[in-house]
């Protein structure tokens, strides 16, 4: 009998090895093959020094020079900010990172009084602290980038003093909506009894679509003021285009992104009948009179998540000061009203949500597989963020690699 009970106790500990070294072959895995990747496209970016036939009708030498060097700086950056974020968390999993950090959180919430029995406090606790962890390690790229490719280039616009308030303003309101969220999520799985994946999929589902209908209207406003575009030849275009498709546009407006970079973009956001467009001030050739307006506020960049009805206008377009003639404004919403029109985005979102709940389902299959947790060093706790966190980032990162490679061919093909 005991002889038994030391095989099982050898394939168990077999078994949490073999997770633990499957999650880390499988991201090197993918890294390297990333890396490999991005080096071909180096070695284009290094050796097309002339303007491709099939463009030669539409820019110069001058520009797609400009071009060149920038997405050569821009590679180098990608490759060595992509290394040190891969050892990062590969020696955070060796080292016992993410269970140091847990009962750390429960140090803190002891100090404040709360016990092992207030997980859901710990996991707040948690969650602040990694959140805080990974904008203090990100920082230095995030500088880097700013100051240093994107200032080479001409393209930053902003004083470090706006970046840094900038930024302490961006993770104070990012806690201000995953803390809350979080907690009823947790709470949500922790009363759900056998079907708490669908209630936790509901409610997740609600919150997205909560805050892409709010977030233009109460949370952008706390970095952006948002200017009605004046009337005159460029809005009456875009209510035809509009009309045309009959995409029901009830505004359209101005967004100041001249304070943080000359890059162009705009999108549009709303659900049903209350759809609004939003462009950045630096795609308009008359951005410069309409910063008078908004000249002592601050920006803050669009969400691009693809999240609800919001649809992100890929116009990474690095424009000269005076923006993009009427024409090109027009080709650029046409393309993202072309998916609106074609129903693209209602897809997406039937299949983004098909996913969830997939992904939720097979959480409940598995957050009962005390291995997962041991494989980790939870070797005495299965605390349920650390379950999500388990799951959903390293067990399914074979899975949602494939769904990233999916959209990325989906966009290739139909963007």
């Amino acid at each position: 009998m005991g002889m038994w009970a030391s095989l099982d106790a050898v394939w168990e500990m077999s078994a949490e090895r073999r997770i633990f070294g499957a999650v880390l072959l499988f991201s090197w895995t993918v890294y390297l093959w990333e890396t490999f990747l991005a080096r071909r496209q180096r070695r284009i970016y290094k050796t097309t020094t002339h303007v491709p036939l099939e463009l030669g009708q539409i820019m110069d030498s001058e520009t797609f020079e400009k071009s060149r060097l920038y997405q050569l700086d821009k590679s180098t950056f990608s490759f060595w900010s992509g290394l040190y974020s891969e050892v990062e968390g590969t020696l955070i999993l060796l080292f016992g990172g993410i269970p140091y950090l847990w009962r750390l959180s429960g140090r803190f919430c002891g100090y404040a009084g709360f016990g092992p029995e207030y997980e859901i406090t710990q996991s707040l606790v948690f969650l602040l602290l990694a959140t805080l962890f990974s904008a203090l390690t990100g920082l230095p790229w995030s500088l880097y980038n700013t100051f240093v490719i994107e200032e080479k280039h001409g393209f930053n616009q902003q004083t470090l003093g706006f970046f840094m308030k900038d930024a302490i303003k961006k993770f104070i309101v990012t806690q201000c909506i995953l803390l809350p969220v979080s907690s009823l999520l947790l709470y949500i799985i922790k009363i759900g009894g056998d079907y708490f994946f669908i209630y936790a999929w509901l409610f997740t589902l609600v919150v997205s679509l909560v805050l892409v209908t709010i977030y233009a209207d109460y949370i952008a406003p706390l970095f952006d003021k948002f200017t009605p575009l004046p009337e005159g030849k460029l809005k009456q275009e875009i209510e035809i285009m509009a009309k045309s498709i009959d995409f029901p546009l009830t505004k359209v407006y101005v967004v100041q992104g001249s304070k943080r970079s000359s890059h162009s973009n705009a999108y549009f956001y709303g659900f049903f009948k209350n759809k609004r467009i939003v462009l950045f001030d630096t795609l308009l050739e008359e951005y410069s009179v309409l910063n008078k307006d908004i000249q002592e506020e601050s920006g803050m960049e669009p969400c691009n998540d693809g999240e609800g009805d919001s649809e992100e206008i890929k116009a990474e377009v690095k424009n000269k000061k005076q923006g993009c003639k009427n024409e090109e404004v027009l080709a650029v919403l046409g393309h993202e009203l072309g998916h609106w029109k074609l129903g693209h985005t209602v897809k997406n979102i039937i299949i983004s949500q098909m996913n969830s709940f997939l992904c939720f389902f097979l959480f409940a299959v598995l957050i009962g597989r005390k291995e997962l947790f041991v494989a980790f060093g939870f070797y005495d706790s299965q605390p349920t963020l650390i379950g999500l966190l388990i799951i959903f980032q390293f067990i399914f990162s074979p899975y949602n690699e494939r769904i990233a490679c999916g959209n990325m061919i989906k966009k290739v093909y139909f963007a």
